[in-house]
């Protein structure tokens, strides 16, 4: 499995330049709220999602007052070889990735090289916001899993982007039309059946974690909902097309796919307590963890932002204590409170790694 042994961050967020060694089992980072803990753990996501996990705009990303940003972590990879991985971000929008300094072809060949699920308190939206949120979630798992799969879906993206832009300027003909429906369908079929097959293999590890997080009877499930359930894509363009033609947008097809979350058979963001949607959402990324070492072969990097936010003291001794006692890979946890989290770590591991936070600078203990 990729064990991340050194990251060099610079002008990241609030964070000028920093040189990090890290432990290959659990890491510790603590400090108060504000000081750039959450910011080191958005920079390891960004090295294998070449995204953050918090902002869909890079220019956000900035240490202020700069105009760029860099990342480079050196791996011990799965082979028993180390490799360095270096991403550049310009506020022009240019995003430079390397591998031993050899630029990738396309950067999207990235993902999935570095595995990694993240749990932070931002999950609340994939309960409380709109599908747009959820489908976020399930395409990064997948794009992980299955690199087909995201090609396919930035090609679905792309197309459909073509497509709208037709319909708003009111240029489509019926043959133009018809050639991007043909294309769509052709891509959309084997994208809705890889969603599926994913949601019946999630849900029940979502139920098995739930129960083993929080002790609770209550039956959660994930059920998929999409236009393609009914029929092909083909068809339901079609159907749809003066529709289309009226709102000048595409109204039928997988972006409009949506992964609802239950409990006892209701929507949980309606009759679940806070503390049951949190114990689901952590459950929901143990799930995911789970089904990406199955795949791998190896467990995925686990980050854990600020996990007390989300659970008490004993659930997330629990939580730990699972992963821990199942082969665990590398884990960065944070937390605002330091004694809380030796008393915890300490239990699992005695080759843990601890650093304290402050304006973005990070020292180790």
């Amino acid at each position: 499995m990729p064990i991340l042994e050194k990251i060099v961050v610079q002008n990241y967020r609030n964070i000028e330049l920093q040189e990090l060694a890290f432990s290959p089992n659990v890491n510790c980072i603590w400090g108060n709220n504000g000081e750039g803990k959450t910011n080191l753990m958005d920079a390891i996501y960004y090295l294998s999602m070449t995204k953050s996990a918090f902002s869909a705009v890079d220019r956000f990303n900035f240490r202020y007052g700069s105009g760029s940003f860099s990342l480079a972590g050196t791996y011990a990879m799965p082979t028993g070889l180390q490799a360095r991985f270096s991403i550049q971000v310009s506020s022009g929008g240019e995003k430079k990735l390397r591998r031993d300094d050899k630029p990738y072809p396309k950067i999207s060949d990235h993902i999935g090289v570095l595995p990694v699920v993240m749990v932070s308190p931002s999950d609340t939206s994939l309960v409380s916001e709109s599908g747009d949120e959820r489908r976020k979630f399930v395409n990064s798992v997948l794009s992980q899993l299955d690199r087909e799969y995201l090609y396919s879906m930035q090609q679905y993206n792309r197309l459909l982007l073509q497509r709208n832009r037709l319909l708003k300027d009111g240029m489509a003909d019926e043959g133009l039309l018809d050639a991007f429906d043909a294309r769509l369908s052709a891509l959309a079929g084997p994208l809705y059946e890889r969603r599926a097959a994913f949601v019946q293999q999630l849900s029940p590890a979502v139920q098995e974690y739930y129960v083993r997080v929080s002790g609770g009877r209550e039956q959660v499930s994930i059920r998929y909902r999409s236009d393609l359930a009914k029929r092909d894509l083909a068809a339901l363009l079609a159907q749809s097309r003066e529709k289309d033609r009226m709102l000048r947008f595409t109204s039928i097809g997988l972006q409009r796919d949506d992964f609802l979350f239950e409990m006892d058979g209701y929507p949980i963001r309606k009759c679940g307590s806070q503390g049951q949607q949190k114990s689901f959402l952590v459950s929901l990324k143990l799930a995911q963890y789970e089904i990406m070492k199955e795949k791998y072969g190896y467990p995925p990097m686990l980050l854990l932002d600020d996990l007390f936010d989300k659970l008490d003291m004993n659930r997330v001794s629990n939580l730990l204590k699972m992963v821990a006692g199942n082969d665990f890979g590398q884990i960065f946890l944070t937390d605002t409170d330091k004694a809380r989290v030796h008393g915890i770590v300490d239990e699992i591991t005695q080759d843990g790694a601890y650093f304290d936070t402050a304006s973005g600078v990070f020292t180790r203990q």
